[in-house]
């Protein structure tokens, strides 16, 4: 698995399966008002910084060699609270790569890879840095911010790895009662954990929060405007920049994009349907090939055959190399991270006829790619701080199981192979020590440069309709669109899409609204 292909299912894809995942996407009031936590709200954060914000647009960065080849690291101060600029302050972790030339520097560009949770340091010195277009490594400082709580920037901490090990297990398509309590104690120990180990920092994750930090981030490198390739997640954070300061966006390309205006469940209940797409496109592959574990009949008995699959790993779990045996979840959610990108269907056509056989380890290293658990048990920080940011940014979108049970057949007839899966998987928010602090809204970031919103068109995660919202509701938004399979474009194949937004970046010109690749 390339360094591209590893970020794609373990970061970058998280804006929607994450989401769902950790159950944490939005709220009750579509129509609310934007979003206002303790650092102000929009109006307020476009200003000129206060006095006791300048100090940190002031700071010197001390760039240090970061033990990675070509790349540098650092640290920028924010404030933990802006209610309190003067009171406590966070590191943020910063790395770049310096442009190549030859040509013109044209400043930084910033990145980010999704999640919330996705590590942008990571992503850059596993990707970005080395594997975005030449031209744009050549004119450009590609820059990687680990936003607050996540990776290297003042990390939020939950569970430990044998308790993630037992966490991740725990069966979400509850069959009883008792299975149903056993989930709600699962999801009310996580936030527990979380409360207790990281209470400083959980109040003070939010997308809002981490928006302010990048604007810090941009005054600190001298850059006038930000310049900015958000996927997944990133097209959420970026787009609630442009809301903040609308008149210091630069060149923004927002790909796999958010719907920032709808609820929570309709939310998850359209990126199921998405998950449904996307694997009846898998399915539809998989009868062509002679190594299909699922059949060459047609593609509803292939899918008949999976929804059989995950009922008998519900009933009995099939055995792996290790002590971890794969259950449906952890079945369900090794299929699903392969949903992100086509190149790992044949992969995933291996891992089910392995599991299906009797020998679960390779379905199950794909489901660890997912929650970012390493060979020795540990996991990276990133479905806690995934689960902190979006409880943080929107309201739960149940309120407890009776909301879950009535909403079950909504969630299954978007999805019949991951409906029920994903509906309770929606519940985890419910219980989140920290109250929501923003709302779902319309973001039209008025004032703002040309701003590229990219959509897939069978994307799994993030639903292409989704891409044509954030496009319509931004004022200066701009519809791209790739006609294929899998999650975001940019960079993935397309040489119609890359150039177009090689040339965004490049010279400013925007594509034209509408403009179509495949």
């Amino acid at each position: 698995m390339d360094s591209r292909r590893l970020f794609r299912t373990s970061a970058t894809a998280l804006a929607a399966a994450g989401l769902i995942l950790s159950g944490c996407t939005g709220g009750s009031d579509a129509a609310g008002p934007p979003p206002s936590t303790a650092a102000g709200t929009p109006s307020a954060a476009a200003g000129v910084p206060s006095a006791a914000l300048q100090k940190y647009y002031a700071q010197k960065v001390s760039w240090k060699d970061c033990g990675v080849a070509n790349f540098q690291c650092a640290t920028v101060k924010a404030p933990l609270d802006y209610a309190k600029p003067a009171g406590e302050q966070i590191d943020l972790a910063v790395s770049r790569v310096k442009a190549t030339g030859p040509g013109k520097r044209l400043g930084s560009l910033l990145v980010n890879p999704g999640g919330p949770g996705g590590s942008s340091v990571g992503y850059l010195q596993g990707y970005a840095g080395i594997g975005y277009p030449a031209p744009v490594r050549a004119q450009y400082d590609i820059v990687g911010v680990d936003p607050r709580g996540v990776a290297r920037s003042a990390p939020v901490e939950c569970l430990t790895g044998p308790q993630m090990d037992t966490y991740t297990q725990v069966d979400v398509t509850p069959d009883s009662e008792a299975e149903k309590k056993a989930l709600e104690v699962a999801y009310k120990e996580f936030a527990a954990a979380c409360r207790k180990r990281s209470a400083k920092v959980l109040p003070h994750v939010s997308t809002v929060e981490a928006a302010r930090d990048m604007d810090i981030v941009r005054g600190v490198l001298g850059d006038e405007k930000l310049t900015y390739v958000g996927a997944s997640y990133g097209t959420f954070l970026g787009a609630t920049y442009a809301e903040l300061f609308p008149q210091r966006v630069g060149r923004l390309v927002l790909d796999g994009a958010m719907d920032p205006s709808l609820s929570a469940e309709d939310l998850n209940r359209e990126q199921t349907g998405g998950f449904q797409t996307a694997i009846k496109a898998f399915a539809a592959d998989c009868v062509k090939q002679t190594d299909c574990p699922l059949g060459t009949e047609s593609v509803p008995t292939a899918l008949a055959n999976l929804q059989r699959f995950f009922r008998e790993t519900d009933a009995k779990p099939v055995p792996t190399s290790e002590s971890r045996q794969l259950g449906e979840s952890l079945a369900t959610t090794g299929v699903i991270t392969a949903m992100y990108d086509e190149a790992a269907w044949p992969q995933l056509r291996e891992a089910l006829a392995r599991a299906m056989g009797g020998e679960g380890s390779s379905l199950l290293a794909l489901a660890d790619s997912y929650y970012e658990r390493e060979p020795d048990g540990s996991y990276a920080n990133l479905m806690f701080a995934n689960a902190a940011v979006n409880c943080l940014d929107l309201p739960p979108a149940f309120s407890g199981p009776a909301d879950v049970d009535t909403s079950v057949a909504s969630f299954e007839q978007a999805s019949p192979v991951f409906g029920r899966n994903l509906a309770w998987a929606a519940l985890n928010c419910t219980y989140w020590p920290t109250p929501a602090t923003g709302r779902p809204h319309r973001i039209t970031a008025e004032g703002a440069a040309p701003i590229v919103v990219v959509g897939t068109t069978r994307d799994p995660a993030t639903p292409y309709k989704w891409a044509q919202s954030l496009a319509d509701q931004l004022s200066s938004g701009t519809l791209l669109t790739y006609e294929g399979d899998g999650h975001t474009a940019y960079g993935r194949g397309s040489d119609c899409i890359d150039t177009a937004i090689n040339t965004y970046l490049l010279q400013g010109t925007a594509p034209k609204d509408g403009k179509r690749c495949s």
